[in-house]
């Protein structure tokens, strides 16, 4: 049977290679694999044909019948591995607590145990007549947040 870590074996040199990090490996009982990879620099259709060749060539389907599936990270997708955090760094997300509650906003910094978010909103100041903006820092561990996803704006 093909293991995640017979994967992660075989694509591991290509991926250091392409500057890349592994998002996700799935395999099914039904022998369907799933790879998600990406990149600081994007990775293409390309990258994924030559990891997509690199496990054909290192599986054998005489022993293994299998179904084989590679990507890059999709935008609409969850946040599953820090260096996802990390390559957002500057851009607008949208974080989901375990409490429910939904906070968009700047990711400023990001660590090993989490991360801070810079939320703007309009505030009334005290004496003034007009809202003003005033930026909000939160800051999450990885084990309070269900998910992050960057928010994808059209201008």
């Amino acid at each position: 049977m093909v293991t995640k870590e017979n994967i992660r074996d075989i694509i591991a040199e290509i991926v250091e290679e392409k500057e890349a990090f592994i998002v996700d490996i799935k395999v099914s009982s039904s022998n369907k694999i799933n790879i998600e990879i990406d990149s600081f620099r994007g990775f293409t259709i390309d990258d994924c044909v030559e990891v997509s060749r690199l496990v054909e060539s290192g599986l054998d389907r005489d022993k293994e019948d299998f179904e084989l599936e590679v990507a890059s990270a999709g935008l609409s997708e969850p946040f599953k591995v820090v260096q996802q955090y990390q390559k957002n760094i500057g851009k607008e997300v949208e974080t989901l607590t375990n409490e429910g509650l939904k906070i968009k906003g700047i990711l400023a910094n990001v660590s090993d145990t989490g991360f801070e978010l810079e939320e703007s909103k309009k505030v009334k100041a005290e004496g003034k007549k007009k809202k003003q903006d005033v930026i909000e820092k939160h800051k999450f561990s990885f084990d309070q947040v269900k998910s992050t996803k960057i928010v994808i704006t059209f201008k």
